[in-house]
């Protein structure tokens, strides 16, 4: 029987009572942030005479300016703590309904920026991650997984996506590179959804404990196993390799093929920018108290700076390894990857993991990469000559 996805139906953009809240909680720290930022740029401005004078300024203000401060954070938490009771009271009515994209798109965008803070901060907007199917999570209990899927087969394809991005959004122009591949290659398509502002290394140990269950649940005994990333997502992937070694989890034995889609191996430059900004903000006394601002970007983009070294454990040998780069240019080149332009976010060299020395890059070999021409990251998702190479690679 081949495999099939049903897209969920587009619904209003609604919001469960644990969202709102989530939502509200967020609302009341950006007042209360917004106004500690106002007041150590006010306090810097009158910090003048203690600098003069050899003294350190201090990072609030007195007086009348520091009760006004005071004042508009107490307010904020005590209105922002009387809406968060009244919303207790209210019914969770969308906790076990079908999956919303636009709210789900919502959610990840907002927990790719800010997820590290969302999740220490006990926010219910803050995503747990899990293994789903047609966007809804799969129980990883044997009778409860074999009752959800009952066409399980003894192959896994695993996909794992993006920076701010989930499950629902790999299609993309009406192609679905793990739909096509299951049907094609009598497999079971899972996806990770994850919370990608944690730190990689942590989404990386969530995944491997979540496959660890999925094959001792499975319905019937796997054989084998691939592993799809796009962008963050292979980094994940291989964090949870990494950590699979470690422990030395059984999963990874099921496991022979992993694929990256426009991973940043080697880093990105445009979180390397954002680590620029930071540290120029900090470098002047009435720009200093926006350091916390610039630094608003989660854990795990700012992973995204160095990309995932090499770990000192070898990568397993029973796993093949493949990846993918894009290149906005249109004509193809004899240059090397490094003078490549990339797909707008990644790199080619980095794409490729093609590091100047081989103790730190992926070393793969020609076979196993493949540069697409005229495409940008993002469609690297939809593309007919990607999907062509991903079938050969996983037949």
């Amino acid at each position: 029987m081949p495999v099939t996805s049903h897209r969920p139906r587009t619904r209003p953009l609604d919001a469960s009572a644990g969202e709102l809240r989530g939502a509200n909680q967020l609302v009341t720290e950006a007042i209360t942030g917004t106004t500690t930022l106002v007041e150590a740029v006010h306090a810097s401005i009158l910090g003048w005479p203690r600098r003069l004078l050899g003294l350190a300024p201090t990072a609030s203000t007195n007086g009348i300016p520091g009760l006004a401060y005071a004042s508009v954070r107490g307010i904020a938490r005590m209105t922002g703590s009387a809406i968060d009771q009244l919303l207790q009271r209210l019914p969770d009515t969308l906790a076990s309904s079908a999956s919303i994209p636009q709210r789900e798109a919502l959610l990840a965008v907002l927990n790719g920026v800010l997820g590290d803070h969302l999740a220490a901060t006990g926010n219910p907007l803050a995503i747990t991650p899990c293994l789903r199917r047609n966007g809804q999570a799969l129980p990883l209990q044997r009778d409860a997984l074999a009752s959800d899927v009952q066409d399980a087969r003894p192959r896994l394809l695993v996909m794992v996506h993006g920076l701010c991005m989930n499950d629902l959004q790999w299609r993309h122009g009406g192609h679905h590179h793990g739909v096509a591949l299951a049907d094609a290659l009598n497999c079971s398509l899972v996806h990770l959804f994850y919370n990608s502002g944690l730190p990689i290394a942590e989404n990386g140990r969530h995944l491997s404990d979540l496959l660890q269950r999925l094959t001792e649940a499975w319905p019937v005994p796997p054989e084998r196993m691939a592993i799809i990333g796009h962008s963050m997502g292979g980094l994940v992937a291989r964090a949870a390799i990494a950590s699979a070694q470690a422990d030395g989890s059984r999963w990874l034995q099921y496991l022979d093929q992993l694929v990256t889609l426009g991973t940043p191996h080697l880093g990105a430059p445009l979180e390397r920018a954002g680590n620029l900004l930071q540290a120029l903000l900090g470098s002047t006394p009435h720009s200093a108290p926006f350091v916390a601002l610039s630094g608003l970007r989660s854990a795990g983009i700012q992973d995204l700076r160095q990309g995932l070294p090499m770990p000192r454990t070898p990568f397993p040998h029973h796993v093949q390894a493949y990846a993918v780069a894009a290149s906005t240019q249109v004509a193809p080149t004899t240059h090397s990857p490094r003078r490549v332009r990339g797909d707008g976010l990644v790199p080619v060299a980095s794409a490729f993991g093609a590091h100047r020395s081989p103790r730190l890059g992926l070393n793969l070999p020609p076979s196993h990469r493949l540069l697409v021409h005229d495409t940008g990251h993002i469609g690297l998702l939809g593309s007919a000559q990607v999907h062509a190479q991903l079938r050969a690679w996983l037949a």
